[in-house]
Formats: structure tokens, sequence, C-alpha cells
């Protein structure tokens, strides 16, 4: 190996020497200047010398590392892998120490003063300590070689490449906490791969942090490092690593971390967790996981469809549900809880729909892509004020601010959700909107929730009026439930405009209702609140002495499907419905409930010679289904031959009639 030093083309210093058997030399002390650091230096001498080697070895190629940084007083490690012959590669590597961060260049390597563009992407479940990394050699947009190397190797290599040795200890684990946290948040949002790049991070300063191929790693960074594996920054009550945005502070600016001001603050008695807060703020924490573990993609590759259920539904839920904040056409899915329903399914539509998918309700590939990649721009994931994926905010738990008039957010979501549920058995708080929005509506009824449980009645949900909201919501199990168990009111009004498996449930019901009060006209089962669903339930609320505005609120939500349930049970004073059975009828189905249901037929047949006659005989087949496709155009609904709820209740009703 040959070290020498090269002044106006002239070699001022050279020396040689050979390794051992397992490659390595003896120490080699080299000159360096013993100059200090400081903020505020007003010379340009570097504190550093720089040399080159030279790695010769029969049948392999010979290697120049050119302008390796040597520091009075400190070790380093040059590892140089052998290169046989016949692979022929540049090996000189210019090293930079403190890079220009998160500056953009023009064409001409020139800063331009601008800071690189907003761009987002999908996210991980859990933090991941990876076991390698791959490191494109370049800015993201230009061929470069890719390397893979191992983290632990790629977090020296970059604390070595970014600030000097020779700093002071709580500088050094400041600037490395920082690094650290920086590229796990590039790996738990999945910048890079999410657009279909096949690299992790870059070695980019406009972009990431320094990485330099092969360079020397000193000691006392390597020690910092080994130290603090596994640290990272987290912000409180968040889940993903802090976007730890730095630059050197004095060539470049930003409003994140100043690597020469972490110099200046540790000289000043400053610990590196107070460095950190001093440019992030008071809430970030330093964290541990030893969660160590190769890069996996966050799609398991299979699709979510209705009926799915676990983990990865419950992230589309909170996903969505976080979305519908900045995208109000999406109904927040409530509750969440990892079951993919018809509110879930239709969510998933309503977003297709919105950012030109296929629009199949079906969380696929693409469709699963696009919701994280959503997700993480609405939540900023990966920005300096990022506002942050919160921890537990499906627990109850407070999230850790007070909301009040003028809030939003997920939080305002959460909160307008649980106070909807408390609403269909407090009646003195008025209905509320889940739309993630606090306006004088939600105000209203937090402050009629704080009158009646005795708290400040403000309207400000601080941590005491959340935790009293949660509680009594929580309670609402140990209620007494509304009669013949009505299904959980969804949280906000249901009017004209209205679409979906709700909607849906309200005209099955209505129907069911009609069957006994005829002055409630039937409806079209289509999930679409139209006209005539607001006519049916206009007259619902007259018939039964409720305000009568057309819209579903809490109180005539509960006293719909309560009456429908015990007309349903033959409950009902003057009725004697059978309880519908729970599945479609349709050929092939047998039973006494297919028997029935012709038994009745076979009577209305005998008013209406319109409908076939047929056979009793408990089988489902083609004679029945003909009487009642017959039986539907009759009354209006559509004729698909198959006896749901609505065909059901009115077979009833109209075989009723003609027994009184």
């Amino acid at each position: 190996m040959r070290i020498f030093k090269v002044n106006n083309d002239e070699v001022v210093f050279e020396d040689f020497f050979m390794t051992d058997a397992a490659g390595k030399t003896e120490n080699v002390a080299l000159f360096a200047p013993a100059r200090s650091l400081s903020l505020n230096e007003e010379n340009d001498e570097r504190p550093y010398e720089t040399y080159n080697v030279q790695v010769r070895a029969n049948g392999f190629e010979m290697q120049e590392i050119v302008g390796v940084q040597v520091f009075a007083g400190e070790y380093s490690i040059l590892q140089v892998e052998p290169l046989p012959t016949r692979i022929q590669r540049s090996t000189q590597r210019n090293i930079e120490v403190i890079p220009d961060h998160h500056l953009l260049t023009n064409e001409g390597g020139n800063n331009t003063g601008q800071t690189p563009p907003n761009t987002t992407a999908r996210i991980l479940t859990q933090v991941v300590i990876p076991t390698n990394i791959t490191v494109h050699l370049g800015r993201p947009d230009r061929n470069a070689e890719n390397v893979t190397v191992p983290f632990l190797y790629y977090l020296k290599n970059c604390a070595s490449s970014e600030i000097y040795p020779t700093w002071p200890y709580e500088a050094l684990k400041a600037n490395i906490w920082a690094q650290m946290s920086l590229v796990l948040n590039r790996i738990y949002t999945e910048w890079y791969r999410s657009k279909g790049y096949d690299f992790d991070i870059t070695n980019s300063t406009a972009f990431d942090q320094a990485f330099v191929k092969g360079r020397n790693i000193y000691d006392s960074i390597a020690a910092v490092v080994d130290e603090v594996f596994g640290e990272y920054i987290q912000k409180r009550n968040f889940l993903e690593p802090y976007y730890a945005e730095y630059c050197d502070g004095k060539i470049a600016s930003c409003p994140g971390m100043k690597q020469w001001g972490t110099l200046d603050l540790a000289n000043r008695g400053y610990s590196a967790l107070r460095i950190l807060r001093y440019y992030y703020g008071d809430e970030i924490n330093i964290v541990e996981t030893n969660n160590i573990q190769d890069i996996v993609s966050s799609y398991k590759g299979t699709p979510l469809r209705l009926g799915s259920s676990g983990q990865q539904v419950r992230q589309i839920q909170e996903q969505l549900n976080a979305i519908a904040i900045n995208y109000p056409n999406i109904t927040p899915i409530f509750p969440v809880n990892g079951e993919f329903n018809e509110a879930t399914e239709d969510a998933v539509r309503t977003f297709q729909q919105q950012f030109n998918l296929t629009v199949d309700g079906v969380v696929g590939k693409a469709t699963w892509y696009r919701i994280s990649y959503i997700y993480a721009a609405v939540r900023k994931l990966a920005e300096l004020k990022s506002i942050g994926q919160i921890q537990n905010l499906y627990s109850g738990e407070w999230p850790g601010t007070n909301l009040r008039e003028g809030s939003k957010g997920v939080e305002v979501q959460l909160l307008q959700y649980y106070l909807a549920s408390i609403g269909v058995f407090y009646h003195e708080i008025p209905e509320v909107t889940i739309d993630g929005r606090f306006g004088r509506g939600l105000e209203a009824a937090v402050i009629a929730f704080q009158k009646r449980f005795g708290l400040i009645q403000d309207g400000i949900v601080g941590r005491a009026t959340w935790d009293r909201i949660y509680a009594v919501f929580s309670s609402l199990d140990q209620e007494i439930v509304p009669d013949d168990s009505a299904p959980p009111y969804p949280g906000q009004p249901l009017r004209s405009g209205a679409s979906g498996a709700n909607v849906t449930a309200v005209q099955l019901a209505l129907n069911t209702v009609s069957s006994q009060y005829s002055a409630i006209p039937v409806v079209v089962v289509d999930g679409i609140f139209g006209s005539g669903t607001r006519s049916a339930v206009l007259a619902f609320q007259q018939q039964f002495n409720l305000i009568a505005d057309g819209v579903v609120g809490p109180e005539t939500w509960n006293l719909l499907f309560t009456t429908a349930n015990r007309i349903d049970n033959g409950d009902e004073p003057g009725t004697s419905q059978p309880p519908f059975p729970g599945t479609l009828l349709r050929v092939g189905s047998r039973g006494n409930d297919v028997l029935l249901m012709q038994q009745r037929l076979k009577t209305i047949s005998i008013y209406y010679t319109a409908i076939p006659d047929l056979a009793a005989d408990g089988i489902y087949g083609s004679g029945t289904e003909a009487s009642v496709k017959a039986f539907q155009r009759l009354m209006g609904i559509p004729s698909d031959g198959i006896i749901g709820q609505q065909t059901w209740a009115l077979i009833n009703r109209t075989y009723q009639e003609f027994m009184d």
C-alpha cells in the first residue's frame, strides 16, 4: 500500500506499507494540523490533512483513493475491497465534509436556494431497523450505482462524511441521532421504493444525507454510532421516526438543525437531547427499537375486500379517515375495528373514484399504495412540520392537544363519533356530523355534554372533558339499549343525496314499517337517498309525531329500527307479521319459510290474476320465482324473483289485508 501527498503535481510525502495475512496494515501515523474548531472561525483553513492511497495486490486492480482525511489525534479505518483485474471501474472518490444539505443545485452544480420538491410515499406499519440498506450514489432521478451495505456501516459512513470526528461527544451524538432518525423516516415511509425506485435512500445531500463509497471511518464516530444504534427521534404521541431535517448552518440554511450550531451548543454545555430540542422543540424524545429485520413491502399481496378483517383492514380504515379530512366526499369509517364492512367498501369506492382508480371497492396493490401515498401527504409524515401518525388514537387516550372551534383533524373526527354515539342515549346533546372540523355545531354539542356531566361549560375539549366523553362512550354497552336493539347510529344524519349501506338499511326498515302503516309509502331499495326515500321518512316522522324534516337523525333512526324490529317480531300492536328469516329466499331455497311465502302468494293470486298459481311444496323452483317476479312487478319494486326483506314484508302485508 502506498500513502502519498501531492502539492502542485509534486509528491511531497510518500511511504509504503505491507498488509498481514488478514489484509491489515500496521497503524500508520500521519501528520495533521492541530487546529481547534469554532463556529465563528473566520479563516478557511481545514482542520484536517488529506492523503491519497494506492492499493496493489497480485491478481487485482490497482486502486487509488483520493482525498482521505486525517485528523490530529484521531484513529480512522480505510477499508478497500479488492477488485479482480478483469473488472474495470473508477476508484477515485472525493470526500466532502459538512455537505450543504437540502439545497437543490442546477445543472452546473450551483445552489439554487430552493428546497427539494415535496413528494410523499406510502408507509410501513412499524419502525424497522434494516439489516442492510441500498444507497443510490447520486440524485434520485440520475443514473448512478446502487450499493447495498450493512445498516450499521451506513450510519458510520454517513456520520464520518457529515461531521468532524474531533467535535465534542454531545455534538456527535446529537448529529448521529438526527441522521438515524432521518434515514429511518425514509424507510418507514418507503419514500423511494413507492415511486418505483430500487433503492432506499440516496447519497445526494440535496435530498438525503452523505454516504461515500469506500471512505475511511473514524473510531470516535464509530464508537458513538455503536452506543446509540437503534435509537432515533420521535415526536410525542407520533408513531413515525421524526423527519430530522438538518443542514450545515454556515453555507446552507434550513428550518431544522444546524450542524455547526451543534458544535457551539455542545461547547456551551448542552447535552445531545437538549441540542435536538433546541432545534426541533420540546416535544421530541429519543426512543429505541431492537426490531432489526430485512425491509419488506407494506403491501402483503392479498387484496382486501368485503368480509376481510385484520390489522391491514384497520390500517386502511385509519388512513381513509385521515384522508377524509382533506377529501370530505369520503365518508369516515366508524367504528375503526379492522372489519371490512360496507362502510369501508363505500369509502374505498369513493377514494378510487376521487383518484381515478378502478372503482371496485377492493383494495388491491394500486389502491393500497395510492391510499398510503395520499395518507403520507395529508399527514406530512416526511416533513419537518409533520402532523404525524398519532399513536393510540383509537384507544381513547387524550390526543394531547386541546380541541376547540377552528380545530380540525382525525382527533376532531373521533370526538364527533363519540358525541354522536352518546347523543343516541342523551337527547339533550344535539346531532353531530362527522367531518373532522370543529365548528359551532360541535361546540354546542360539547357544551351540552359538559352541562349534562357537570364540567366547565367552555366548549373546549381538554383532557378532563375528553376523558369524561370517552368514559361515557365506553359505558354505552352497559346502558339500557333502545328497544329491540336498533343498529348503532352511523354518527351523522342521513339526508337527500346520501348513499351507501346505511341508506339501504333505512329503506328496508321503512318498507317493513310501511307494511303496517299504509300512510308510509314503499320505497325502492337502491341505497340512494332520493325524493322517494325522503317522502317515506317524512311520512314516518309525521306518523310517529317526530319533527318532520325528512332527515334521519339519531331519534328518527332509533324509532324507525325499533318499530321495524317489533313488526318483524309480531310485537307491534295490530300486527301478525312473521319475522324475516334473515337470508334471501331464491331458486334453490327450501324449507318452512319458502312454504309460508308460497301459501301466501297462492292466496294473493286469487285476487291478483296477473300472479300465476304455484305449488306450495317448500321448494323454491322456477314456478315460485315466476310468481314472485309477477308480484314484484305489481308492487312496483325491482322484479328479480328473490324474496328479500322488502318483498317479504310486502307479501305479508298484502296477505294480511285480504285476511282482515
